[in-house]
């Protein structure tokens, strides 16, 4: 009993929760050894959207992290602000309390915008290639400047039924997640609207404002590293035109159109998702990409 319980005790084992300030706890997914691909999930979701990918990246010789972002999931949930600056500085901490160095960055939807601004103001720290899928970027509504997507009324709407009836908010959402309402299965949806019923109601509003107001144009000029572009051409939560505006405000990227898929290509081609991933986290960084 003895020398096992100094053998357990010599074994690194995986934290489940990161401090990132007094009382804040921030759910972590950790797997596998080798290279680190870090993933980030969309709005409301968690971690745990990537169940689907976690296997096959730990297959792969990946260390694969998945963190959950303050208010949603398993995470803390407190009052206060919620925006891509406090995302940001969440991921650096936890980062380096994970001694995380030359990490593929990975973000879905929201989480997209967030890496985008983690690389830009952090200057790429413990990163050294950036992925998006389905990225709400680089500005989700509508400006004079940039007629595309949703226009800001309607993410005002959002925020008021959210409020109002969080459950129909979810279910409306789900209409559109993917290429049509029924390519993802009554298993699947149920499983994601459990996953997105679990945010708080107050960090479900609060990021739907920083996804309403945030302009990320600014950033994604300053990401010099190698970045790959993934993107559902019937996606109709991020029109597949950003994915198209990123490509060519990002220097060093390159884009992959998923032709069967909305939102949620993660789940409607899995497969390909997952390779071309794995594909783009096993290549050296120094290769530049070609658009």
């Amino acid at each position: 009993m003895k020398k096992l319980k100094c053998k357990l005790n010599s074994e690194k084992v995986a934290a489940e929760y990161i401090e990132v300030e007094p009382n804040v706890y921030l759910h972590i997914t950790d797997a596998g050894k080798g290279r680190p691909v870090v993933l980030i999930h969309g709005w409301p979701l968690s971690d745990e959207m990537y169940e689907y990918q976690y296997k096959d990246l730990v297959d792969s010789n990946f260390r694969v992290i998945g963190i959950t972002l303050r208010g949603f999931g398993k995470s803390s949930k407190p009052y206060g602000a919620y925006n891509y600056d406090i995302f940001a500085s969440d991921i650096k901490k936890v980062l380096r309390k994970l001694n995380i160095k030359n990490a593929v960055l990975g973000g879905f939807s929201m989480g997209g915008s967030v890496a985008i601004h983690y690389v830009s103001i952090y200057k790429g720290a413990r990163v050294s290639k950036l992925a998006l899928f389905g990225a709400a970027a680089p500005i989700w509504t509508q400006r004079k400047d940039f007629p595309y997507n949703l226009p800001k009324s309607a993410v005002d709407d959002l925020i008021e039924l959210n409020y109002k009836d969080r459950p129909k908010l979810l279910s409306d959402f789900a209409k559109i997640f993917s290429a049509e309402d029924t390519s993802l299965n009554k298993g699947i949806g149920n499983w994601l609207y459990g996953i997105c019923i679990s945010a708080s109601s107050y960090a479900t509003a609060q990021c739907l404002i920083a996804l309403r107001d945030t302009d990320l144009r600014n950033d994604m000029a300053k990401i010099k590293i190698p970045t790959l572009i993934m993107h559902g051409k019937k996606d109709k939560i991020c029109a597949f035109v950003l994915a198209e505006l990123m490509n060519a405000g990002i220097a060093n990227s390159h884009l992959v159109a998923f032709g069967n898929s909305g939102h949620s290509m993660f789940l409607e081609e899995t497969k390909k998702f997952n390779s071309e991933l794995i594909k783009f986290a096993g290549e050296s960084s120094n290769i530049r990409l070609k658009k």
